[in-house]
């Protein structure tokens, strides 16, 4: 095996090494809304996960950029509201393009055409095509500091308040979701991205 010391690697490659090592991510494409609530933001963001089985919690680390909190940050801790949409593979274009570095006052959803949809229990919209969308609202925030006690990331925790499934996704009588017809995309590394693949079941010991 190859021993690398993360003290002597470079923060780009640490990064490169752990985006690629954790995989496949699910993405979070998070729509927020500007301070002002005039803007609706919409970005993708793949160190993101579960948190708990008591409550229905999430966790998304939004990375700084040379410093500077990315809007879907900065737009979470003014009104402490998102809608996580998963991204099924319909959703990939789209979702990549909204990964674009645009002014925060101009809106990604309508750049690129997505019509949207009232929430019900935040005032954040959604998208119309996602599969699944989460209704959220910050639970905690936690800044992540550096050794220079600088910010280097912002990791927030958010509780759903309302989930929405397309039809097919959903067994109503069960509350099953159906992967396969959700039809996720992963991340990978870099700009490599991956479909469900073949699925199998184990039965856990007791």
């Amino acid at each position: 095996m190859k021993t690398l010391a993360a003290a002597s690697l470079s923060k780009q490659v640490q990064y490169k090494l752990l985006s690629g090592s954790i995989i496949p991510r699910p993405i979070a494409w998070m729509t927020t809304l500007s301070a002002d609530q005039q803007t609706v933001n919409l970005a993708p963001f793949s160190f993101f996960t579960g948190l708990s089985n008591q409550l229905p919690l999430l966790s998304v680390a939004i990375l700084r950029h040379n410093n500077q909190q990315k809007d879907t940050a900065a737009n979470l801790l003014a009104n402490e509201e998102a809608v996580i949409h998963m991204v099924s593979r319909d959703l990939v274009v789209p979702m990549n393009q909204s990964a674009a570095t645009l002014d925060a006052t101009v809106s990604e959803v309508q750049t690129l055409d997505l019509p949207t949809v009232a929430s019900d229990s935040v005032r954040v919209p959604g998208l119309v095509a996602a599969k699944i969308r989460l209704e959220s609202t910050l639970y905690q925030y936690v800044p992540i500091t550096g050794p220079d006690g600088e910010i280097m990331t912002d990791l927030f925790v958010l509780q759903v308040q309302t989930f929405h499934f397309a039809d097919e996704v959903l067994d109503s009588e069960h509350l099953y979701v159906n992967a396969t017809a959700l039809d996720p995309i992963a991340r990978l590394s870099g700009p490599t991205y991956a479909p469900l693949g073949t699925s199998f079941k184990l039965v856990r010991p007791r």
